[in-house]
């Protein structure tokens, strides 16, 4: 039998990956969260950066990576100089400042085109659970398991949850957007 909340949560997790994905990009105000993703090489396995060290803002624009183990300094230095993120590291021993830039206007619309391409390849997961779903409940209706009036009436439930979920993209995205384009 159909489940509804089966479909809810499948694109659930999909908004949330993209509201997660959006995190990464900065907007006037530089967050930890920008660091979340980088790896280091430590002892032998990557590690993300966020189990090495502490993160937190010294203002708007610098963060400071306090690095627990100063032996991985150097190597969490080149990490982040690889990870283009548009930073320098500076480092005085365990500690290492990352002063970003403003974000020119350039720059900021760039942000927001990238913002839309995310914003549209969720957009096409969110599709292909909605279709994945109906498939579900058609060959329910091939093997007779639910009737044509209730095949046609899950279909409609997936439509608006999917419809929900597309405008929670679209708020989330422009939410970002607007964001990113106050200067």
């Amino acid at each position: 039998m159909f489940d509804r909340d089966n479909c809810y949560k499948d694109m659930k997790i999909t908004v949330d990956a993209f509201s997660n994905e959006l995190k990464n990009i900065r907007t006037g105000r530089v967050s930890p969260d920008i660091l979340k993703n980088i790896l280091v090489d430590s002892y032998g396995s990557k590690t993300p950066l966020t189990q090495l060290s502490n993160i937190n803002n010294l203002d708007n624009m610098t963060l400071n990576v306090n690095v627990w183990d100063n032996s991985l300094t150097k190597i969490v230095e080149k990490t982040i100089l690889d990870s283009n993120l548009g930073v320098t590291p500076q480092s005085d021993g365990s500690n290492i400042i990352l002063k970003f830039p403003e974000l020119t206007a350039e720059r900021r619309k760039e942000l927001v085109k990238i913002i839309s391409e995310i914003s549209e390849n969720f957009k096409i997961s969110i599709r292909g659970i909605r279709r994945k779903h109906i498939d579900e409940v058609k060959n329910f209706e091939k093997e007779k398991l639910i009737s044509v009036d209730e095949c046609k009436k899950f279909q409609e439930d997936i439509q608006k949850i999917t419809d929900n979920a597309i405008k929670d993209i679209d708020n989330i995205s422009s939410a970002k957007e607007s964001d990113i384009l106050k200067v």
